[in-house]
């Protein structure tokens, strides 16, 4: 893009998926919104939009109110230009459930996998909603669905696997999946928080002021007590657990 300053939009779109995997949210957000100034009608970016406001709301790396809003309308953009796609339903999805919508979050993540049953992301994300609501079973039944399919983007989805398994009560294959998602990702915050949960649990301890140190070089002012008003954890005792173990891995 510096050699050529009329490079096409679709360059935009290849540095906000970059910057969107690597963990830079507020990067990806501003490119985004480049691209969309320019291609308004693309669906990918507005996709991204989502995903990425909601990432930067989880990772506390911003904190107006008015986050989850502006992810929401980036989410229905995606199926006002395009209503049967099937990835247009997860961002929504994925909101919902950020919001506390549970209900709603899982009747779109749902709806995405009747539109495409091979696509693996519905049954990532929906895993992530029904851990979140205190069925484990049932997300690891969507995570079975997922192992099954070929991902679009290496090892991505090993985040939500690792998460399922975690409040699943199997640290040990949550372990293993962070740990290969995070070889690959390692500044996403949201993986490292969950394995400085699972440490923290097992009673690994330097693991897990390991990964809560990592959680803070991405994010110097995380705060345990925004994480538990954000977290959308649905039972007040998991909540509790949660944050108990995070606790313990030395995070405040």
């Amino acid at each position: 893009m510096r050699l050529n300053p009329h490079h096409p939009p679709f360059d935009l779109f290849a540095l906000t998926t970059a910057y969107y995997l690597t963990g830079r949210y507020t990067e990806a957000i501003a490119t985004a919104k480049e691209f969309l100034s320019r291609s308004p009608n693309y669906v990918g970016p507005h996709l991204y939009l989502a995903l990425s406001y909601v990432s930067q709301w989880a990772a506390q790396q911003n904190l107006d109110a008015q986050t989850l809003e502006q992810a929401l309308a980036a989410a229905q953009r995606v199926l006002a230009l395009n209503e049967s796609d099937p990835l247009g339903h997860v961002p929504l999805g994925y909101v919902y459930l950020w919001q506390k919508q549970y209900e709603q979050s899982i009747a779109e993540l749902e709806r995405s996998i009747t539109l495409a049953s091979d696509v693996i992301w519905g049954y990532v994300f929906l895993a992530e909603t029904l851990s979140r609501v205190g069925k484990p079973e049932e997300a690891l039944g969507m995570i079975e669905q997922a192992l099954r399919r070929k991902p679009a983007i290496v090892d991505h989805h090993l985040v939500y696997v690792g998460a399922a398994y975690y409040f699943a009560g199997r640290p040990e294959e949550a372990v293993t999946s962070l740990r290969q998602y995070l070889n690959r990702y390692p500044n996403i915050l949201s993986a490292h928080l969950t394995l400085a949960a699972v440490y923290s649990e097992l009673g690994k301890e330097a693991e897990a002021r390991a990964e809560a140190a990592e959680v803070l070089r991405l994010n110097p002012k995380f705060s345990l007590e925004v994480h538990k008003e954000r977290e959308p954890i649905k039972d007040p005792a998991t909540l509790e657990r949660h944050i108990v173990a995070l606790r313990k891995a030395g995070l405040k």
